[in-house]
């Protein structure tokens, strides 16, 4: 993009990569993407060119025919502000948790709230004499990583003995986390990942 353009037309060149690098990565042709869409080849390869401003609605049509938000589209479009989180080594927002019977320490490193995405990464330190840790339910996926101990994780009816560099990932729509910590303690990094 040449910064000598105006604003307008830099946005429009920025949704046509968008759109382009999209159409690629499906597989689809201008032909077959204007056959979902409802949009003409002709006008996919004038967007795709930044020589038009499309309307939302054509947008809107693109973006569904892609199976993408309409955010999508504006992803190579320059932003005054996006969000990002640099936790330093040993830093981080420390919290406890505390249930019933059951207290533990976590650090947030990172939480992102978007309209149309959630998301949240954190570490947790979990003592064997701290009493039994709380199992979630919950939407989207959870990734953990073992940093440091051995725990044994349950995932509706299965019980895995995870040890220091072991990692699980799972859809979060399972009865699902911790059920006995082993070691006198278990650190581990955990992510999750949901629309809101």
């Amino acid at each position: 993009m040449r910064t000598e353009d105006p604003p307008g037309k830099l946005i429009d060149r920025a949704i046509g990569a968008s759109l382009k690098e999209l159409r690629r990565q499906r597989g689809h042709s201008a032909r077959s993407l204007a056959d979902l869409s409802g949009v003409s080849a002709a006008m996919i390869s004038r967007i795709e060119n930044g020589l038009v401003s499309p309307s939302i609605g054509t947008l809107a049509a693109l973006a569904e025919a892609l199976e993408v938000p309409i955010i999508s589209l504006f992803r190579e479009a320059q932003t005054d502000h996006t969000d990002f989180t640099l936790v330093r080594h040993g830093e981080g927002l420390k919290s406890t948790r505390i249930t019933d019977d059951h207290q533990h320490e976590y650090i947030n490193l990172a939480i992102h709230a978007r309209k149309d995405l959630r998301f949240q990464a954190r570490r947790v330190t979990l003592l064997r004499e701290g009493g039994p840790p709380p199992t979630y339910v919950g939407h989207g996926v959870v990734f953990v990583q073992v940093l440091e101990g051995e725990a044994v994780y349950r995932y509706g009816q299965q019980y895995l003995t995870l040890r220091a560099g072991d990692s699980i990932s799972v859809d979060a729509e399972l009865n699902h986390g911790f059920v006995d910590v082993l070691t006198p303690e278990f650190t581990f990094l955990t992510v999750q990942a949901e629309r809101p």
